[in-house]
């Protein structure tokens, strides 16, 4: 669902992206981790269409994002850290606003107060103003969207950053959700353990490159955190 083939990305002589080479099949979560500069948000943006690659290709349902930059994102919900959301309307609203923008099909009010109740949004929530919201309430309205849009692959920098425990904790719970039901997920990350409990597959990124590909079940926390500073340590 999510394919990168020898993706590259240069500014000038800095070399961001080096020949990434990664694939996400649709039921799998893919989490790539790394120090700030590793290249997982330079790899998000290629996704998106945001930055144009210098060399090779991302593709989504085996569209070409360079090619077909709309066709791509018609598949795609993108989470960033933080999900901005106009502060005077209701969590509702917001979300109405979001889906006629992406122009989904059925945004009947009671189909969108549903899919706030799916993204773990309490009933009451729906109606009030999203500047009361916590940030995990704005991410959950952005979990709505998806299962509103019923995206074929989620794409998400940093979504858990500055959450406590439990919200965390709630936060991949959904995004567990949303692997079930068929979603392919690339979700950028620096929580190791949040990593391991639900990557299938986990990617140690360095300077640009793809150091290691790792399966999730098939590998403990410590040395998960053991291999990730012997990567992070590597000339």
């Amino acid at each position: 669902m999510l394919t990168a083939v020898a993706l590259t990305k240069t500014y000038g002589s800095h070399l961001a992206l080096d020949g990434l080479d990664l694939s996400v099949a649709p039921g799998e979560i893919f989490c790539l981790l790394g120090a700030n500069g590793a290249g997982k948000s330079t790899t998000i943006k290629l996704f998106l269409g945001f930055i144009a690659p210098s060399a090779g290709e991302a593709r989504v349902g085996g569209v070409a994002v360079h090619a077909d930059p709309q066709g791509a994102r018609r598949q795609l919900l993108y989470i960033p850290e933080q999900v901005t959301l106009y502060e005077e309307l209701t969590g509702l609203e917001n979300l109405t606003y979001l889906a006629d923008l992406a122009q989904i099909p059925e945004r009947s009010a009671l189909r969108l107060r549903q899919c706030l109740l799916e993204a773990g949004l309490q009933a009451q929530a729906a109606d009030r103003r999203a500047g009361e919201y916590s940030k995990g309430m704005r991410q959950k309205v952005g979990i709505a969207l998806a299962i509103a849009k019923d995206a074929k692959a989620l794409l998400l920098d940093e979504p858990t950053s500055g959450l406590d425990p439990q919200a965390s904790a709630e936060f991949h719970d959904l995004i567990v959700r949303q692997r079930d039901r068929g979603a392919a997920i690339l979700m950028a990350t620096h929580d190791l353990f949040r990593a391991r409990a639900v990557g299938d597959q986990i990617g140690l990124m360095r300077a640009g490159r793809l150091r290691r590909t790792l399966k999730g079940a098939a590998i403990g926390a410590a040395d998960l955190e053991a291999l990730y500073l012997e990567e992070m340590a590597t000339v």
